[in-house]
């Protein structure tokens, strides 16, 4: 297969857990020119055509299936001739059907995968001191995944690169219910100075009229929790049981799975 010596590192990651990942990967494939098209806070909905390029796709999982808003920002990619590693963070309690999904869904818009990843990034709820998968990816997971990219590097000039390979995962894929419309919260330390505003994925958070606080349109809020962790504040709380229940239950540090 003949492309340009070029990696196109694409993602949705609000909270960079997802960017992470994928940067060390293409820091492993090592490849003379690297491109990078951050989706996290690209409201416009016009073509991506990318041709003759490596791609490293990367996403985070939402209830063990890929992020919803992340699918709806990949719809406009169009690839031609271009292999793909694929890439899934979750946090620490499972990434079930999201790496299937993800196979499925690039290459219905023409990309070729040659292999795929799941692995632990912290959880959008995690708070001080109740973690989960607190300070994830570490060291030792960007090692792997620098590793994990060389070996891709590797395998894409073996003559049957594109042969199928077993990705953990189910079709059809996970159910997953309707979510209760529920966001972060400001306290009294906001002084509404736009941080979070530039953070947010969806447009969901805006100055209120008195220009010195933030509100957030619960409808179109994903609770990535991107506010809650970029405020230099500490202006931002998103109170939910489900940290608790991560905390206690999630507890056992779960460990990257490779894909080839």
């Amino acid at each position: 297969m003949t492309f340009s010596n070029t990696t196109n590192v694409i993602y949705f990651s609000p909270t960079h857990g997802s960017e992470k990942i994928a940067k060390a990967v293409a820091s492993g494939v090592g490849m003379s020119r690297r491109k990078y098209t951050d989706l996290t806070c690209d409201f416009d909905d016009s073509e991506i055509s990318i041709e003759n390029e490596l791609a490293i796709i990367s996403v985070p999982v939402y209830a063990g299936r890929v992020a919803p808003i992340a699918l709806q920002r990949l719809s406009r990619l169009r690839a031609d001739n271009c292999p793909a590693i694929l890439l899934c963070t979750y946090g620490n309690r499972d990434y079930e059907d999201a790496l299937v999904e993800l196979f499925d869904f690039v290459t219905q818009i023409g990309f070729k995968p040659i292999a795929a990843g799941a692995f632990v990034a912290e959880h959008s709820y995690s708070r001080p001191n109740m973690g989960i998968a607190e300070g994830r990816p570490d060291s030792s997971d960007l090692a792997l995944a620098k590793k994990f990219g060389a070996n891709c590097l590797k395998k894409l000039n073996e003559y049957n690169c594109f042969a199928p390979f077993e990705i953990k995962g189910n079709r059809p894929y996970r159910v997953v219910g309707p979510s209760t419309p529920m966001a972060p919260i400001s306290n009294d330390n906001c002084h509404g100075c736009g941080t979070c505003i530039d953070a947010c994925p969806t447009n969901a958070i805006k100055l209120a009229d008195s220009g010195d606080k933030v509100v957030t349109d619960i409808n179109k809020c994903i609770k990535c929790c991107a506010c809650v962790k970029i405020c230099p504040n500490n202006a931002r709380i998103f109170e939910t049981p489900y940290t608790a229940m991560l905390h206690t239950n999630c507890a056992t540090l779960r460990e990257p799975e490779i894909f080839m």
